[in-house]
């Protein structure tokens, strides 16, 4: 990849960010520290890390956090279960320890020969002292495996992508350490950018139609989820490979299970829907009911 020396982010190709995301990440970048991202769903937090990599000519590891997700798990994981087995089935020396720490995605990022971008991805879901820990971890750069007795000191500090969909509040601590931003969710004109970086060829009227429908369902009080960019991104996919006319969309909304994805919000759509005098069109993509 050709790389940006000045480590200075000006977006990528394929994702339109704004100014004040510009020197979020930038501001992070320069005082290396992590860059915190909260926003709804599907606004292009994950998406943000890839391009800032991509930008920046720099490998891209993503840590998806789950919520049994410990910080340790990010350096390393000491592999008892596949040692167990090796020492019953195989021919390997288990005596050899190392064999068996396996690097994780923090481990990985320190020891890289090059600076790369982590993303660390819902941080959220993890229990309420992974923040703090994770911190601990990125500002010492060095931990110890006991298991080998080894040190190891990080070579680069890793450009931190953190993202949170606001499940749980995070430690004080924690956002005292961070540089935070809050992706908004796009403005029509952003929109219109978003979907013609993707689909340059689009008819300017399906797109006219396609997002006043989109706005529409996403006022629709009482839904779950509403519908977001991405599922946008897949819907207006789906409208231009099923050769939908622009004047279809306002009366049909079709492949409406392209943009609805719970029950509860389907039916009180369909709903919606039936009182305008409005029918979607029948989508196998959506549980072969619509």
């Amino acid at each position: 990849m050709n790389k940006n020396t000045a480590g200075n982010y000006q977006g990528s190709k394929d994702y339109i960010v704004s100014n004040d995301l510009l020197n979020a990440v930038n501001i992070a970048i320069s005082l290396e520290r992590p860059l915190l991202i909260k926003g709804e769903p599907g606004t292009g937090k994950t998406v943000l890390a890839k391009s800032v990599a991509e930008a920046l000519g720099m490998e891209f590891l993503v840590w998806n956090i789950k919520s049994t997700t410990k910080a340790q798990d990010g350096l390393y994981i000491y592999d008892t279960v596949q040692r167990l087995y090796d020492s019953q089935f195989g021919d390997k020396d288990v005596a050899d320890i190392k064999q068996y720490i396996k690097p994780g995605k923090l481990g990985q990022a320190f020891t890289s020969s090059e600076k790369l971008v982590l993303l660390i991805d819902e941080i959220d879901k993890a229990d309420l002292e992974f923040p703090n820990d994770l911190l601990w971890e990125l500002d010492m750069m060095t931990f110890h495996i006991p298991e080998t007795d080894a040190t190891i000191i990080a070579k680069h500090r890793p450009v931190v992508i953190i993202t949170s969909n606001a499940e749980k509040e995070l430690p004080d601590a924690f956002l005292r350490r961070c540089i935070f931003h809050y992706i908004a969710f796009p403005n029509e004109q952003t929109l219109r950018q978003i979907v013609n970086v993707h689909f340059p060829q689009l008819e300017e009227t399906l797109l006219d139609e396609a997002i006043k429908a989109f706005y529409w369902l996403r006022e629709i009080d009482g839904l779950q989820k509403k519908p977001s960019t991405s599922e946008l991104l897949d819907w207006v996919q789906a409208l231009t490979i099923g050769g939908i006319s622009p004047e279809k969309i306002g009366h049909e909304i079709p492949f409406l299970g392209a943009l609805i994805k719970k029950d509860q919000d389907f039916e009180l759509t369909l709903q919606k829907l039936h009182r305008l005098g409005k029918e979607p069109v029948p989508n196998k993509t959506n549980r072969n009911r619509w």
